[in-house]
């Protein structure tokens, strides 16, 4: 394992991995100690399916030996990829071309140690993502954030980014090997490495710009979603903190109202979110044994029924938030920020053979999930939401599949200097829906999301999140970044032989074609846009039409 350096004031502090192994188990499995490997993600399959292999693993453990890897596999003219110690991102980002690539793992600092370690210091990340199993590695790589358009300086984690050491391939004559020490303002090249696909070489250390930690006061409050389209924007700009936990179907949205207050606000309140606590391995089988019933047999009203249990269940719990640490009285809950700006007690469960887990475990019959997520423009974010309100209102039950992942999450992001970050502030909507095991069994009311997720992408020029998403939602992305071309150069120059890329990377790049995959069912998994029957499961009663709201779109409908 290797160390990341985060700096916080003056001093230098060491963060090291815990020395526990916490669930769910590494993503890199070798058959002979460091070869003959292969890597997953944390839900067990990536987009396609496929089995991503590497010929071996290394495991460096100080930055002497990290450069030492990069240098015996540049000289090898070897792939190589950065692999972290839960791989929670979606996509194939480390997955290494060919099958005789180089997989370096790194246990890194997690998002919980730099939260608890800026704490100690009475100091604070102010944006984060909410999960804080985490990397720093694995947030820089794919432009992890959090909620916040309040962030002048930005609301994603790279925002505060202000020196990073980069280990890239290097000439013979530099050793196979350059190390970069990039620092804000010395050079626009760390633009580039701040949301970086893991494509320009290994991160070792990383300097955060932190704030003085602070109190917030939040409160969840639920209305009607009929102004919806209106009051998002406004409600973001009301609010430091803002979310939106939007359920279509339901007609409903519970708004975040969260806020700094004085650091002398009475409260200790804690945020352990239901959703990222250890569940019992056997209630989690059930629950998706009955997912797979309702799908198999298409039953839309139960799937309403089970949908508004758990968020009413959700709801009557407070989410999981508590007002001392062990009960909730009542809103608001109020807390110093690192209580409640992340959570994932599940990497706490004890090692009792699986009898708990975390809820998307993929060794045990658990969640197993589709990720959409994109952002779009403020500008364009109400007629969106229309958009989405229109088509939901031609058979509201078509949206209840999202009720059992917490509907529609809304977060608000701001325009960031990273080439491949936020090109403008926006809304982020992020929806996660049931994935079958079996690639060709389509879903129930499949066609509204895949219209949801081409409306999004296609007409409201939509950013995907690097970290999730299906490979439609990466399609034509590089077109929309305004020095995206400046972040190829970038990626040459650190890396000239691409041994960092692989073929996934090029193409979402643009650098080569490939990324639609046209296969038989291949609209089923976001593979493809359909353009025939046979993208879809003509046999299950799914057929390529165009979209009802958004008429270029083509999706699979069960006709």
């Amino acid at each position: 394992m290797i160390f990341i350096a985060v700096v916080i004031t003056s001093s230098l502090i060491i963060i090291s991995p815990s020395t526990c192994t916490p669930p769910p188990e590494d993503p890199i499995h070798c058959s002979n100690s460091t070869t003959s490997c292969t890597i997953t993600n944390y839900i067990g399959a990536f987009p396609d399916r496929s089995t991503c292999r590497a010929s071996g693993a290394a495991y460096p453990a100080t930055e002497d030996e990290l450069i030492a890897v990069v240098a015996d596999g540049t000289r090898a003219r070897r792939k190589m990829k950065v692999a972290t110690r839960s791989h929670h991102s979606i996509p194939k980002l480390a997955c290494p071309g060919g099958e005789g690539g180089l997989l370096i793992s790194t246990n890194g600092v997690t998002l919980r140690q730099l939260i608890e370690a800026a704490a100690e210091a009475g100091l604070a990340l102010p944006y984060s993502p909410y999960w804080w199993g985490l990397t720093v590695g694995g947030m820089l790589a794919t432009g992890a954030h959090g909620s916040s358009l309040w962030a002048r300086q930005g609301g994603a984690v790279h925002d505060y980014v202000a020196e990073m050491t980069m280990v890239s391939p290097g000439r013979a004559a530099d050793g196979y090997v350059r190390v970069r020490r990039l620092k804000e303002g010395d050079s626009t090249e760390i633009n580039a490495a701040k949301v970086s696909l893991g494509v320009l070489g290994a991160i070792y250390k990383v300097t955060f710009k932190l704030q003085p930690l602070f109190k917030r006061s939040l409160t969840y409050m639920q209305k009607d979603d009929k102004e919806l389209g209106d009051e998002a924007i406004a409600f973001g700009s009301k609010h430091e903190f803002a979310d939106l936990s939007w359920f279509p179907s339901q007609g409903k949205v519970i708004y975040r109202i969260d806020d700094r207050v004085p650091s002398n606000a009475v409260g200790n309140g804690i945020y352990d979110f239901i959703g990222f606590r250890a569940t019992l391995s056997s209630a989690l089988a059930i629950i998706r044994s009955v997912e797979d019933i309702q799908e198999s047999t298409k039953d839309a009203d139960a799937r309403c029924l089970s949908g508004k249990l758990l968020s009413s269940a959700l709801d009557s719990a407070a989410f999981g938030l508590t007002n001392d640490g062990l009960t909730f009285t009542a809103y608001p809950v109020i807390g110093y920020h690192n209580h409640l700006q992340a959570s994932g007690s599940c990497l706490d469960s004890a090692s009792d053979g699986l009898i708990t887990a975390c809820p998307w475990d993929s060794r045990i019959k658990a969640q197993f999930f589709h990720q959409t997520s994109f952002s779009i423009a403020l500008s364009d974010a109400k007629d969106f939401i229309h958009d989405v309100q229109t088509l939901v209102a031609l058979d509201p039950r078509s949206m209840c599949v999202i009720d059992q992942y917490n509907g529609i999450l809304i977060r608000y992001v701001t325009a960031s200097n990273a080439y491949l970050g936020k090109q403008e502030d926006g809304l982020d909507f992020d929806l996660t829906y049931y994935r079958s095991k079996d690639p060709a069994m389509p879903r129930l009311f499949e066609d509204v999301l895949e219209e949801i997720e081409q409306m999004a992408v296609f007409k409201y020029g939509g950013l995907p999140h690097w970290g999730k998403n299906r490979n439609v939602a990466f399609e034509g992305a590089m077109r929309k970044y305004k020095q995206g071309e400046e972040f190829v150069r970038v990626k040459e120059e650190y890396d000239p032989l691409g041994l960092f890329s692989s073929d996934w990377t090029d193409q979402v790049l643009g650098l080569r074609g490939g990324l639609m995959i046209v296969r038989d069912g291949c609209g089923l998994e976001g593979l493809c846009v359909c353009l025939e029957d046979r993208h879809c499961a003509p046999g299950e009663g799914f057929f390529c039409r165009p979209g009802k709201v958004y008429k270029n779109a083509r999706v699979c409908r069960n006709i």
